[in-house]
């Protein structure tokens, strides 16, 4: 587990604590997870933390190797992340007003301590897009299907919606026409 002393950070006298470490998902993640990542390897963490008064603040790039399910067929797709993310670390309450305003989210510390670990873990989960394919899907354009269903795309579903003609309106379609056909038939007896 990944962490760091919030006391420490703050009385130091370097202005920037450097970090650069491999990290190494704990099982609970695995478990919590297991629904939104197969696998997860290769994290590379690297960034500084520092005293900001009155937060200890963390500024992190992170570099990981998922296994993750496609959004239509639960595939298993390769995905690299690479991403930053910063956060303000509090060792007393924080108001919800100041937490709302905080473009950097602030995070209360229990006995002294930084749980990286947890940081890095929910932010790989947020990084994850909610639109994964395989390659296959992406270069035929692939939807599961089953046994009288199938999912479309959005643009076919609006196409398909556009040709339906609601039954309601095919019924007056047809008594218009049945009118049209006695009023011909008028005008020619007439």
């Amino acid at each position: 587990m990944l962490t760091l002393n919030f006391a420490q950070i703050k009385n130091s006298k370097e202005p920037l604590t450097h970090i650069e470490c491999e990290v190494q998902p704990e099982k609970e993640f695995l478990k919590r997870s297991q629904n939104l990542v197969y696998q997860v390897k290769n994290i590379k963490l690297s960034g500084a933390v520092f005293y900001n008064q009155p937060y200890v603040t963390g500024d992190f790039h992170v570099v990981a190797q998922l296994v993750v399910p496609s959004s239509r067929s639960l595939e298993p797709v390769d995905f690299q992340e690479d991403f930053h993310f910063s956060e303000n670390y509090t060792d007393t309450d924080v108001a919800k007003e100041e937490s709302a305003e905080s473009e950097i989210p602030i995070v209360k510390v229990e006995n002294e301590i930084i749980d990286l670990q947890k940081a890095i873990e929910d932010n790989i989960l947020l990084h994850i897009p909610t639109t994964i394919l395989t390659k296959k899907e992406k270069q035929e354009n692939l939807y599961p299907r089953g046994k009288g269903w199938s999912v479309i795309s959005e643009d076919d579903f609006v196409k398909e919606q556009k040709e339906q003609v609601n039954p309601a309106f095919a019924k007056l379609k047809d008594l218009f026409t049945e009118n049209n056909k006695n009023l011909n038939n008028e005008n020619k007896n007439n």
